[in-house]
Formats: structure tokens, C-alpha cells, sequence
């Protein structure tokens, strides 16, 4: 096992667990007590699987955690709170004490400050590659996996701090220099983590492309933490920001085409080193967590075919992390564009819309029923109607209610890409659209994220009306698009 993080140790203890045959033996590069970060969070609803393969992680939260029941929105002077989301966090260095405790009680050898490559490991039958997104291993065999990284454009900081949050909250605010984003959590009864994300335009204007972050790990951007700390005085009370290798970076989503190969010797790929997904879905750790169980799972099931061993793992365990993979990316294109709402929308819109990125206005109702009557209610307060019964004037048409069965012949239709890079291309399309006198722009096909982003610059940069075209949509689908500011009108069923 090539890596000592919470993927790579939860492993080797349960293959021990499972098979005390099993010889297993973790190389870290960095030291025992080492640790890059602050915290871990994970939402209730995706531990059960966790908990059930073994209970180091739920005795863990419940001796050293924090839990949370409540998101909350800070924009603008207000706070806006929608609950129904538990969730609970750790710090990461003590989450990783235990798994190493746990780790050796069921006698796995742990070797800390040993940087390994595949010619080091020539003895063993078995490589897992744990070692994080940017792994040695994998990168010696590529191209056996298949790797693919898009990098995000917004950058991105990991802080601590000793003010002490409530729970998840998300602060947003404009500075001298443009708009900045922290996702802030408790993760001890002093501490919490604090993570800034802001677009280049705003990290530029502020001058913080100064520090060197070709520099080896270890040393923080401390004229960072200094403007941070000013930025965000009023939300901190006075409290200060703390460093650990707390530097700017762009996120990056790496899918793997394959995660295994037996060429030249049998190699397989977990957590972070297959697959990452952004953050602000809190399931990089738990992505990890979860591969193991199912790669201990295939090991202890099949121990005298570990061709079909890997191949069972690689099975189970994928459709789990495409289905996170593909909820993270309207999170993360959320992120990218989030100046744009902030700017464009009162704080009960602005925290629905982001609230509702990845979920729909009845999944949102069932966890919080009070948050979205405040936000329907602030909707009929301005119109006198519920959305979807909002009649719109538009371009000499007049449409009685905001969900169509048909698009409208005198709206331009714009074919959203599948993927970022056509998005150019079709911006342009809308802009000439617009710059030709169309009132009302349709976009259709492509992927959500794509579609929604269209739409959206239909509205909010050229202030034209936005009629989104999803077939798979229905009612709630369209209440929510509608009620979020991402469309208009919506063509659905």
C-alpha cells in the first residue's frame, strides 16, 4: 500500500480484519504525525456504508467530532439558515491517528517517511496506489489508467481558524478587489476550517499571485492569510486565520478510464489517486473510505484470483463515485461563477440558488420546509403569484404561467455543448443572438451545467429572457429553475 491517508489505512485495516493471512504493509512519504489540511466533514447520509464495514470512523465523530444539523448562507448583512442537512467533522490529524492505531491492532506494518516507486516494491503481489491525486505510481504507468484532470478556474485556499463556527456556513463577500467565498466548519471545540475560493480577476486585483506555490510543501502564503484575515474581520470576530501548507492552487477533477492493470505486475488505484470531486460536496475522504471497503471486500472474496478480484472492485465500486463525480460538477461550476449571483440577487434567491444546485425545490422542502415557504413567500410577495402561475411579457408575446409543453416559434434556440469546452462558441452564439434583437433566448441539449450556464447568460449578462429545454424535467424541476433565477420559462415533459 502506497499511501497513509484515510483511504489507504482504513484498508489495510480491513483486509487484516477480514484475513490475517494477508501480509500488508503502507509506506508513507510523510511522517506519523504529519498532516496537510484541518479538517474532514462528512454528511450523515453517505456513512452508513462506512459504519457498517467497521465502527473506527462513527466512534471517532461521536469521541472527537463535530456535528451539524444546519446550512447557513451569510451574504449581504443577512444570514439565511436551511436545515435538514446533517452532517459532522473531524480534525484530519486525529482521524488519522486512529486509523493508524486501528491499522496496526490488526497488524498491518506501517512505514512512515519512506517514499516508495514501483521498482521498491518488487516483493509484494499487490500495489495499491493511496498516494493522492498527484501519485507516483499511477503516474509511472500511465498510460494504463487513462487519466484525464480538468482544472477549475477558480482558485482556491485551505485555512484553519480559531473562530468557532456553528456548523457548515458559507460566507460570501465583496472586497476593494472583487468577490471572495468561504466554506467554514467546526471541526474541534477551538477550531474550524476555513476554506477561501475566489475567480483569477479578484486573486490578481488583490496581489496575491506573489507566493511561489512551485514551492515544496510545508510553507504557507502568510500576505494571503494577512488579507483574509482583514477581508473577513467582521465574520471572524477578531479571531485570527491559521496556516498548514495554506497556499492558492485550481481545483482539479481527474477521472481514470480504468483504475487497475496487471501490466507490468498488478497495480489498482484508490481514492484520490482515481478520482477526485470538489470539495464543497464533501466526499473526497468518504470516496476514499468506501473504495476500500469494497477493494477489501473483492481481496478477502476472491484470494486465488486477483485478476477478477480487481476487476470486482473496480465494478462495485465505480458507479458510486460517477454518480458523485457528476453531482460535483454544477457544485464546482457554482463556484466558478458565484461573483455573477452574489452580485445579481437578493440573499433569499441567492441562497436558494445556491442551496438548490444540486437538488430540487421539494427535496429542498422535505429537509427544510420552513426555508423554502420563506423563499416561495418571498416570490409571491413580488409577483402576487407562485412561479410557476407568474404570468411573463416578453417581445410582444405574453405567456400566462412559467411552464411550457412547447417551445415558442419566435425564440432563437441555442444547442448547449456536452462539455466546458464549447461553452465559448455558444456564448458567442448567444451574444450574436442578443446583438441581433432577440428578446427571448431557448437553450436546449448538452449537459445541465452547460445548459444552466447559458441560460444564465442570457439573463443576468445580456438581461434577456431564458427559456431552458429539458425533457426530463417536470413541475418541480421547473419551479426550481424558475425560482432560482436560472430560467425564465421552461420547456419540460
Amino acid at each position: 500500500m502506497v499511501g497513509g491517508g484515510p483511504g489507504g489505512l482504513f484498508l489495510a485495516a480491513l483486509v487484516r480484519k477480514a484475513d490475517p493471512s494477508i501480509e500488508v504493509t503502507v509506506f508513507e512519504r510523510n511522517r506519523a504525525d504529519d498532516t496537510f489540511g484541518f479538517g474532514v466533514v462528512f454528511s450523515d447520509r453517505t456513512l452508513a456504508a462506512i459504519h457498517r464495514a467497521d465502527p473506527v470512523l462513527r466512534e471517532a465523530l461521536d469521541a472527537h467530532g463535530r456535528h451539524w444539523d444546519a446550512i447557513e448562507v451569510r451574504l449581504k448583512g443577512e444570514r439565511l439558515r436551511c436545515a435538514g442537512n446533517g452532517m459532522a467533522a473531524i480534525v484530519r490529524r486525529t482521524l488519522l491517528r486512529l486509523l493508524q492505531d486501528r491499522a496496526r491492532r490488526f497488524g498491518a506494518e506501517l512505514r512512515f517517511g519512506a517514499e516508495v516507486g514501483l521498482a521498491d516494491l518488487e516483493d509484494y503481489d499487490l500495489v495499491v496506489a493511496a498516494d493522492g491525486t498527484g501519485s507516483r505510481i499511477r503516474d509511472e504507468l500511465e498510460p494504463a489508467f487513462g487519466s484525464r484532470v480538468d482544472t477549475a478556474s477558480a482558485k482556491f485556499a485551505w485555512f484553519g481558524t480559531d473562530y468557532r463556527f456553528d456548523g457548515l456556513t458559507f460566507v460570501h463577500q465583496r472586497g476593494p478587489h472583487g468577490v471572495f467565498a468561504v466554506h467554514g466548519y467546526p471541526i474541534s471545540h477551538d477550531t474550524s476550517t476555513f476554506i477561501v475560493e475566489t475567480d483569477q480577476a479578484s486573486w490578481r486585483a488583490a496581489g496575491l499571485d506573489e507566493f511561489d506555490v512551485t514551492a515544496p510543501p510545508g510553507p504557507s502564503d502568510t500576505q494571503s492569510q494577512a488579507y483574509l484575515e482583514e477581508l473577513f474581520a467582521d465574520q471572524l470576530d477578531g479571531h485570527k486565520l491559521l496556516v498548514n501548507n495554506s497556499r492558492w492552487g485550481n481545483f482539479r477533477t481527474r477521472r481514470t478510464s480504468r483504475w487497475v492493470t496487471l501490466e507490468p505486475r498488478p497495480v489498482v488505484l484508490l481514492g484520490d489517486a482515481a478520482h477526485t470531486a470538489h470539495f464543497s460536496v464533501g466526499s473526497g475522504t468518504k470516496m476514499a473510505m468506501e473504495d476500500a471497503i469494497e477493494l477489501a471486500r473483492a481481496l478477502t472474496a476472491r484470494p486465488g484470483d486477483l485478476p477478477a478480484a480487481l476487476a470486482g472492485y473496480e465494478a462495485a465500486a465505480r458507479p458510486s463515485v460517477d454518480k458523485i463525480q457528476d453531482s460535483a460538477r454544477p457544485s464546482l461550476s457554482w463556484w466558478e461563477h458565484f461573483g455573477r449571483y452574489h452580485d445579481a440577487f437578493p440573499p433569499w434567491r441567492f441562497a436558494y440558488h445556491f442551496l438548490s444546485r444540486s437538488i430540487s425545490d421539494a427535496r429542498l422542502a422535505r429537509r427544510d420546509p420552513a426555508f423554502v415557504r420563506r423563499v416561495h413567500a418571498e416570490w409571491v410577495g413580488e409577483h402576487g403569484t407562485e412561479p410557476l402561475e407568474t404570468p411573463l411579457a416578453v417581445g410582444g408575446l405574453r405567456f400566462p404561467g412559467r411552464l411550457l409543453t412547447r417551445l415558442p416559434e419566435s425564440a432563437p434556440l441555442v444547442t448547449a455543448p456536452d462539455d466546458d469546452a464549447g461553452l465559448p462558441a455558444a456564448l458567442d452564439r448567444v451574444a450574436g443572438l442578443v446583438a441581433g434583437g432577440a428578446e427571448l433566448v431557448a437553450v436546449h441539449g448538452g449537459a445541465a451545467h452547460t445548459r444552466t450556464l447559458l441560460c444564465e447568460q442570457v439573463r443576468l449578462a445580456h438581461g434577456r429572457a431564458a427559456v431552458l429545454v429539458d425533457p426530463a424535467s417536470d413541475a418541480d424541476g421547473a419551479v426550481t429553475a424558475v425560482l432560482s433565477g436560472r430560467a425564465d420559462l421552461v420547456v419540460a415533459g
